[in-house]
């Protein structure tokens, strides 16, 4: 992550020093308004530092003219700021802070003078802005600065001689009022003096030493600060909290989901029904509306949680020094200058700076993602960057992280929202809640429909006034119109639709917090996936060990802690090519079948060691204490036949270590095979007594040493002989002549660490040195690192790697089939990510538009709309930051992409919420990604993204078919009515017969319709275009024509009831009247093909032969269903009642049945040509995906 260095004094306390730290805050002052990182306040407060402990008094008088002139623009663009308080202009408490700058820069720094002197007087009035300080609400302090800065420009100046110059016109009075009042200061102009001490601003100070940050905070690191003090320091800089999240009103739920352009139309079209009488119709409508907002607002509600876990990032109490005494406190209590204890196993409770450190080391993966400890040291950082890594900041310690092991003090320098962990808070909580595509798209669905409803109302209206019908008659027939226009159902079978989606993805181990991302994942076109622990196996594993006899041993299941598991393998040669990783052979794993080269790597592996791996007998599981890399050369061992434990049995005893630090790059142990041990516990270096028989390298002391090639080739002139393997191979390499190390070997030794580099592995060096018993104790007595790491011999190298996970290459393959992009974002070096990237196939050898990787620190040289246009767009981000994520989601959302981003850590919440699908971590995230995010992955496993976004697009298709189904059966109503109307024929049903027809009989199909299975090619489709609706143009040319054939159909029928006796006689048997039978035989057509309708949406595109009729039982049900309460609403008396329906006769339903032959020979027609058209626009998306990449 990256920091800013808002210090004081990056060099020495010189000009050039302090004008650097006045150029860093001037820059700030620029970048303000586009920079969430820093505040106005901040910049301020840090100038105002700067001007108290460096410049006043006569320290530093002359400054750089273009500086000052810089400083000067930024103070006046700042002056004027206000607030509107009682309809008057109030400064606000930055602009008072930029005006006494002005003045005390004025005071202080000639070249300010003399960049002051050639502003018109004018333009000075104008910023300045005198009069606002001057007014009867203006507190005694601004009208004292006021005064001040008046009499600094008018005794200074001849050019601002004239005070009213300064000062507006209509304004003299006022003014000219509070100078007579504070005629002293005008008189001996000064600004007015803080009340208290400058207090030094929240910041890391990575750039000071650690005695003058004590000094800075008064502080002294043994006795902590004093009972007296905290008061006063929690009063300026705030309580040690991380601000809860806001609550969402229930009401402002409840009126949202009221407000919908839907629900809308269904409430007036209530309130008109309750107007005109019809209290039967209105009730149903009623009990809709409140389905509607019941089912929305549940939603809702429960996807309202995405900050609770902030709580659990702060820690609940710290120890600390006050008044000379360890103390334990709440660390809510905490103040910048308390000096913390940090310990092994303790949190961190506010951002420090260390000042005592014993190998201290922190695990920071909530900030960073890395899961290897960061060693900490206290030295300050020297920088001309106002920007550096969080890794990078080696001398700070972070809210929230863990200390891995040692111990140390800290100095508190940040608190609360100024610390890491709260500038995110504060980034989360500031991005507002975005709709998702589903809902967008249906927004605007609904907008349309509301407006099609008013349309259709409008032209209802007039041609009934045309012919002179009643005005209630009227009404009844315009809310008819618009009621079959608003698919009443489409709410609740959306919700049921996406909610047994997120069923079936819980059961792929993704667990969906939000609702509508469900559908929002099948619609994505980019993936940016973290690499470790998302497309790598997120621990480390020893891949291959090269020796210096040219010859490289390869590790299966090298992460498999159980050394039963795997094999080492021997390739023919040293060229680490695919043909000899191919054809390795299994090694030897006793000293008497095993190469002594491997034996002499894996003994320094092993050795030089201070991890371990051991089986849990609880739970029969093998598990690991230590850092990850050391535990991958455990496991080397262990597989290779050759554990510690098994050198240490046959006979070696360690007599000493020097840790690895960053600054040797090295670790060294010191052995020795002698097993005379004295009472006193100190090996005998003399004794010359005889070994375990069992010891392979007998009487003998060695110094083994790990680290990074550059480190160990350095301490090395020359390299372990070769031997033969065989009884005893060990020791002759070991005490054998050694070769010297010459540069033809160097070449070689640097050939293959870059090709091991290149396949991703982080490479160490392995070497080894035979000393003599009395060298040894020495080396230990003397404690000098340097007598034991030099004149070593070289043994090999040792290549350990994250490895991809197991089928992730093939769901990687699976998206670009999709038309699906995976971007891999990652903290690793660039060689290290473009390896694994090649290896999954993210980097593809034969597009070129897919090679292209850029580093976090290239990011930050690039705006956002930079980064947006970047063609082609990167394929691997390596070294980034989480502004970098940021700022790639945003880049991503410009170019019109839909995104998915991956992540585990603290750091990447903000760029995780961002997303349009942010997906978390469930083993490795933190409770505050898992709160940011829409997906929780319970599996930490790339390919469970891919089944997700299968299971997205399987209910992307199934929402589109019943909208699709839906709208074709709304449109028939529509159609059917308006075609009577026009014609001035009777409606064919009743307000209450379409809601029958909407809510009974449309809705158990329509939600069948989302349990349907995924189409065959629903990962060999490219992604909708975000930008379109959820309706193209052949979707709803389908809907229109197929509600064309069902008001067709139904409308021939109906008036052939109406008009004649073919369909049945009512009047003859007495049943109703022939309209009233009309009626009801019109309703049972509309809803028969309504429910056959539903088996051929099954598929928008595909013919109903192929998708066949009783594949979905759930349909199968449904429409049965549908089909027998339609039959209720005909034939039982009471409810036929209320839906003023009548019993029909068999000539009528042989009707409907040939009607139902027309319909399915006029879709499977219109789908046919449908399919042609579908075929096309996929190849355009498929090219628009490969110009984009």
């Amino acid at each position: 992550m990256l920091n800013r260095v808002d210090t004081v004094g990056t060099f020495t306390d010189g000009k050039s020093s302090v004008e650097h730290q006045i150029n860093i805050h001037v820059n700030d002052l620029t970048e303000v308004s586009n920079n969430n990182d820093i505040s106005l306040k901040e910049v301020l407060a840090g100038l105002m530092y700067v001007m108290e402990y460096r410049i006043k008094g006569g320290r530093l008088p002359h400054l750089d003219y273009d500086l000052m002139k810089r400083l000067c623009n930024g103070l006046l663009s700042n002056i004027s700021h206000c607030e509107k308080e009682h309809f008057q202009n109030i400064p606000t408490e930055e602009s008072d802070m930029a005006l006494h700058l002005f003045g005390e820069f004025i005071q202080e720094v000639e070249e300010f003078r003399q960049v002051v002197r050639g502003i018109p007087v004018t333009d000075l009035a104008y910023a300045l802005k005198i009069h606002r300080r001057c007014t009867s609400s203006s507190t005694d302090e601004q009208k004292r600065s006021a005064v001040a800065v008046i009499g600094l420009l008018t005794k200074n100046f001849t050019e601002f001689a004239d005070w009213k110059d300064l000062v507006k016109q209509d304004e003299h009075n006022m003014v000219e009022k509070v100078l007579k009042e504070y005629e002293p200061t005008l008189e001996i102009p000064e600004m007015p003096k803080s009340p208290e001490d400058l207090l030094p601003p929240q910041s890391l100070w990575i750039d000071r030493k650690v005695n003058v940050l004590l000094d800075m905070f008064k502080v002294d690191k043994d006795k902590g600060l004093s009972s007296d003090q905290i008061e006063g320091l929690r009063n300026h800089y705030g309580s040690n909290n991380l601000q809860p999240p806001p609550k969402p009103s229930i009401f402002k739920m409840i009126f949202e989901q009221i407000r919908n352009f839907m629900n809308i139309i269904l409430i007036i079209a209530t309130i008109v029904e309750i107007c005109i009488g019809e209290y039967k119709d209105a009730a149903v409508l009623f009990v809709v509306i409140i389905i509607n907002v019941v089912i929305g607002f549940t939603q809702e509600f429960k996807a309202e949680k995405a900050l609770e876990a902030l709580t659990s990032l702060t820690i609940p109490q710290a120890l600390v020094i006050r008044d000379g005494k360890q103390e334990k406190v709440n660390s809510s209590d905490l103040v910048p200058g308390d000096i913390v204890i940090l310990d092994e196993g303790e949190g961190v409770p506010a951002d420090l700076r260390i000042i005592e450190q014993s190998q201290l080391e922190i695990v920071e993966s909530i900030l960073t993602g890395e899961s290897v400890p960061t060693a900490k040291d206290i030295k300050h950082i020297r920088s001309r960057t106002r920007k550096i890594p969080l890794a990078d900041c080696k001398g700070n310690a972070f809210m929230g992280t863990v200390v891995a092991h040692g111990r140390g003090k800290g100095l508190v320098v940040r608190t609360g929202e100024f610390t890491e962990i709260g500038k995110i808070s504060n980034s989360i909580t500031s991005q507002p809640q975005a709709k998702t595509s589903i809902q967008r798209k249906l927004d605007i669905l609904g907008k349309w429909l509301v407006v099609i409803a008013i349309v259709l109302c409008i032209i209802i209206v007039i041609i009934n006034i045309c012919y002179g019908n009643k005005i209630k008659e009227t009404i009844e027939i315009g809310l008819s119109l618009a009621v079959s226009v608003i698919p009443e159902g489409l709410v609740a079978v959306v919700t049921v639709a996406m909610a047994l989606g997120v069923r079936r993805m819980a059961k792929r181990n993704a667990i969906v917090r939000k609702l509508p991302s469900v559908e929002t994942l099948g619609s994505v076109t980019v993936i940016c996936s973290d690499k470790t622990g998302t497309l790598t196996e997120g621990k480390m594993g020893t891949s291959l060990i090269w020796t210096i006899d040219d010859f490289a041993y390869t590790f299966t299941e090298s992460t498999n802690m159980d050394p039963n598991k795997g094999t080492v393998q021997k390739l023919a040669t040293g060229e680490i090519t695919e043909e000899n990783l191919v054809t390795a052979t299994d090694t030897g794993k006793t000293y008497d079948t095993a190469d002594a080269q491997l034996m002499a790597a894996v003994l320094s592996a092993s050795l030089c060691n201070n991890s371990s791996v051991f089986l849990d007998p609880e739970t029969n599981q093998w598990k690991s204490i230590g850092d990850p890399t050391e535990v991958a050369m455990i496991v080397a061992a262990e597989k290779a036949g050759f554990s510690r434990s098994n050198w240490e049995k046959d006979g070696f005893t360690k007599l000493g270590e020097y840790p690895f630090d960053s600054e040797r790059k090295l670790m060294s142990v010191i052995y020795t095979t002698t097993n005379n041990t004295p009472a006193t516990g100190e090996v005998d270096m003399s004794a010359n007594t005889t070994m375990n028989a069992a010891c392979p390298v007998p009487n003998t002391s060695i110094v083994l040493a790990k680290g990074a090639p550059e480190a160990i080739l350095q301490r090395s002139i020359s390299y372990v002989p070769s031997t033969n393997p065989g009884h005893g191979s060990l020791n002759e390499l070991i005490n054998g002549e050694q070769r010297p190390l010459t540069n033809e070997i160097k070449a070689l030794i640097a050939t293959r660490n870059e090709q091991m580099a290149g396949r991703g592995l982080r490479v160490l060096a392995l070497a080894i040195r035979k000393v003599s018993h009395e060298e040894a104790h020495a080396i230990v007595k003397s404690e000098q690192q340097q007598d034991s790491e030099s004149n070593l011999s070289f043994i090999g190298l040792i290549g350990l790697i994250d490895p991809p996970k197991k089928g992730v290459r093939e769901s990687i393959a699976t998206c670009k089939n999709a038309g699906i992009r995976v971007i891999m974002i990652t903290g690793d070096h660039v060689i290290t990510a473009s390896a694994i990237a090649r290896q999954l196939g993210i980097i593809d050898a034969e597009n070129i538009s897919m090679q292209r990787t850029m580093k976090g620190s290239e990011l930050d040289l690039l705006s956002d709309d930079a980064i947006a246009e970047l063609k082609p767009f990167p394929s691997v981000f390596a070294r980034v930051s989480p502004d970098n994520k940021l700022k790639i989601v945003k880049a991503l959302q410009a170019r019109h992409e839909l995104a998915a981003m991956t992540g585990d850590g603290v750091n990447d919440a903000p760029a995780i919420k961002k997303a349009d699908v942010g997906i978390a971590m469930g083993i490795g995230g933190t409770e505050i990604t898992k709160q940011a995010a829409d997906i929780v992955l319970a599996d930490d496993n790339f390919s469970t993204i891919v089944e997700a976004i299968r299971e997205g697009r399987r209910v992307y298709d199934n929402i589109l078919k019943f909208i699709v189904y839906l709208l074709s059966c709304n449109s028939a109503e529509i159609q059917l009515m308006m075609i009577c109307t026009i014609f001035n024929i009777p409606l064919p049903f009743t307000t209450i017969m379409i809601l029958w027809a909407n809510i009974i009989a449309d809705v158990p199909p329509a939600t069948a319709l989302g349990l349907e299975p995924p189409e065959h090619d629903v990962m060999k489709r490219y992604p909708n275009d975000p930008q379109a609706g959820i309706l193209n143009i052949r979707t709803t040319i389908a809907a229109v024509l197929q509600g064309t054939i069902q008001a067709g159909v139904s409308f021939v029928l109906y008036m052939i009831a109406k008009e004649t006796t073919l369909l049945g006689d009512a009047e003859a048997k007495h049943v109703c009247t022939q309209f009233q039978y009309a009626q009801t035989v019109a309703f049972a057509a509309l809803i028969t093909l309504q429910l056959i309708q539903a088996f051929h949406s099954r598929s928008v595109y595909s013919s109903i032969f192929k998708t066949g009729i009783l594949e979905n039982k759930w349909l199968v049900f449904a429409n049965i269903l549908s089909f027998v309460l339609m039959l209720i609403g005909i034939y039982v008396p009471g409810i036929s009642d209320f839906l003023e329906n009548y019993d029909i006769f068999w000539q009528a339903w042989l009707g409907i049945i040939i009607g139902l032959v027309v319909q399915f020979v006029i879709i499977e027609i219109l789908k046919a040509y449908l399919r042609n058209y579908e075929h096309k626009v996929n190849l355009k998306k498929k090219q628009r995906f490969l110009e984009n990449v």
